[in-house]
């Protein structure tokens, strides 16, 4: 099994953007040396909770910081930029730190249509072209545009002879198709929507064909997991990240409380159905029940690669968290 981090750089309250980032670099040294694959950061926009704002950034910090570890993009809103200025920029980064960087990108608009319209300057672009953003990304990466292609003579700079991996971010069998007809890796987000993923995993298979990218299909899973040592605990911690999931489903304050506040809220009826919906997302609990349910899905989903995320309020319980799943797959170096 392997396992990897994503990183949302949720920022807990009575803390700040600058100290939520520090510690970002911490928990990439950190999983690093646990044994953790990639690192990815997500890219977010127009909340107060969220840190992780420029994947590529963070992405150079991250692996500026790091020796061995890949680190990536967990991920690119493609339908709102450029394919030749994404392409170029992770071209830039694989440069930098040959055969670390991957590129996964996302169909999401990023926020609010507002939000979106800032991003795109104003340009009402269509979530419906991203089929062909991510074959022109593909080509631009690999310099494989059709002849007939209006940009076919715009090469994307600079030459390598390796070039980042793509990575497909998605819930519906209709964004695994879009990655298996490219041959692209695909990510399913089960911290998102935890239902019909088998389905959407089986239609990913079905529908591969290789590529200047891939030969063979490749899969990863993203979940919420929160570990301590004792069942007790880890329910415990993980009030937190109810609290912040049902805060992020309602638009609202976005940065992830403490326990105690937690503990002090009372939660109407409506409130604790959400919150106990969204347990779906997530594997809360020791080490051996933690470790015993991926190794469940993995068999559910045919993968062998966990992204874990992990937003809970106390730093130092999350690390722990990650170096007791380690421990429990035994993925040290």
């Amino acid at each position: 099994m392997k396992l990897s981090v994503l990183d949302q750089a949720p920022i807990s309250r009575n803390s700040d953007a600058k100290e939520t980032l520090n510690n970002t670099l911490k928990l990439a040294r950190i999983t690093e040396e646990l044994g953790y694959t990639r690192y990815w950061v997500a890219e977010h926009h127009n909340t107060n909770g969220l840190a992780s704002t420029s994947p590529e950034v963070l992405i150079t910090r991250i692996a500026s910081h790091t020796d061995t570890i890949r680190v990536g993009s967990g991920g690119v809103l493609l339908p709102q930029y450029s394919p030749y200025k994404v392409a170029e920029n992770f071209k830039t980064l694989e440069a930098f730190f040959p055969d670390r960087i991957d590129l996964g990108v996302g169909r999401s608009p990023g926020g609010s249509q507002t939000t979106r319209l800032a991003l795109t300057d104003s340009v009402n672009k269509s979530l419906r072209d991203f089929p062909r953003q991510l074959a022109d990304l593909q080509g631009f990466l690999h310099n494989t545009l059709p002849k007939e292609h209006p940009y076919r003579m715009v090469k994307a700079a600079p030459r390598l002879d390796s070039v980042p991996p793509i990575w497909v971010l998605g819930l519906s069998e209709r964004g695994a198709q879009n990655a298996a007809e490219l041959g692209l890796g695909f990510v399913f987000g089960h911290f998102i929507k935890p239902t019909n993923g088998q389905a959407v995993m089986e239609a990913y298979r079905n529908s591969f064909q290789s590529s200047p990218s891939l030969d063979q299909p490749e899969t990863m899973v993203c979940i919420f997991v929160v570990c301590a040592d004792t069942q007790e605990e880890a329910e415990e911690l993980a009030l937190s990240q109810d609290k912040w999931l049902l805060s992020v489903g309602k638009g609202a304050d976005t940065k992830v409380p403490s326990i105690e506040e937690v503990k002090k809220k009372k939660f109407s009826d409506e409130e604790l159905n959400e919150i106990k919906k969204n347990r779906d997302r997530c594997i809360i609990g020791t080490p051996e029940k933690v470790k015993n349910e991926l190794m469940r899905l993995s068999e559910f989903y045919q993968t062998d690669e966990f992204m874990i995320i992990t937003n809970i309020y106390d730093f130092d319980a999350k690390v722990n968290s990650y170096r007791l799943l380690a421990e429990a797959f035994d993925i040290e170096k």
